[in-house]
């Protein structure tokens, strides 16, 4: 079995791409930070592509293809983009979050289709936000770009369904890392608040009173490539702790 994942040299890309390997699979990670993937595990096949780069993905599917095609694809790639109130969001980064963040998913989707449809079997996996499911302060571009995902996700789930593939997207909460600590200054410096403050506001709005780690997204997108899904599909997952208001101090 071979697995995809894009952006998966580190944070939730990488907890999947430890988890599919503990599953069996042979894992092949894409991502634009070639020191780190260089730190991968040498049993990973690694390539330095762009996700949201149409020559570079038709590249790298190409080669997929030769290897002997694909089992699973997660469509993992993105970025925070800007922390601003939307007046004072510049377009160039609006354009820029969304072609990445939407884009790379479409790409990973487009490539990957016609793989699984001749196998007649496969998922793909998209990963979303609670983004796409809350509206987020000072988040435009991310959020609108998420929400993008999840209707990209039921469209693919109903078009590939027939032929046997699975799409589902995965909506991560806050996560403990590098990442969110970023987002967590950021939204601090826009507010006017303390970190501790905003990172307060993100865990009080779920059950667990706690940020999620990548290992949780991780374990979930296992699962949903497993036969213990096989007739989950066109479904948004969240893996948040049970989030209901993300950010109850805009």
């Amino acid at each position: 079995m071979r697995v995809l994942i894009t952006a998966g040299a580190s944070g939730i890309g990488f907890a999947m791409g430890e988890a599919f390997a503990a599953a069996g699979y042979d894992v092949w990670v894409t991502d634009v930070d070639a020191a780190a993937l260089a730190e991968c595990p040498t049993t990973w096949t690694t390539r330095l592509v762009d996700a949201a780069n149409e020559a570079q993905m038709r590249g790298l599917f190409e080669e997929i293809t030769s290897a002997g095609g694909l089992d699973v694809a997660c469509a993992n790639a993105g970025i925070a983009g800007p922390t601003a109130r939307v007046e004072d969001v510049a377009w160039e980064d609006w354009k820029t979050c969304v072609d990445i963040t939407l884009g790379a998913a479409f790409l990973t989707a487009k490539f990957a289709a016609p793989l699984l449809k001749a196998a007649g079997a496969g998922a793909i996996i998209l990963t979303s936000s609670t983004a796409g499911v809350f509206g987020y302060p000072n988040r435009a571009p991310y959020s609108a770009a998420k929400w993008g995902v999840i209707g990209l996700m039921k469209t693919l789930a109903m078009e590939l369904g027939p032929a046997g593939v699975r799409v589902n997207a995965l909506c991560p909460g806050a996560v403990s890392g590098p990442r969110m600590d970023g987002v967590l200054q950021r939204e601090a410096a826009a507010k006017g608040m303390t970190r501790d403050a905003v990172y307060d506001g993100y865990a009080s709005g779920t059950s667990m009173r706690t940020f999620v780690r990548a290992q949780d997204i991780a374990n979930m997108a296992v699962f949903l490539a497993s036969e213990g899904a096989a007739r989950v599909s066109g479904q948004v997952i969240s893996v948040d702790g049970h989030t209901e208001n993300p950010d109850p101090k805009p």
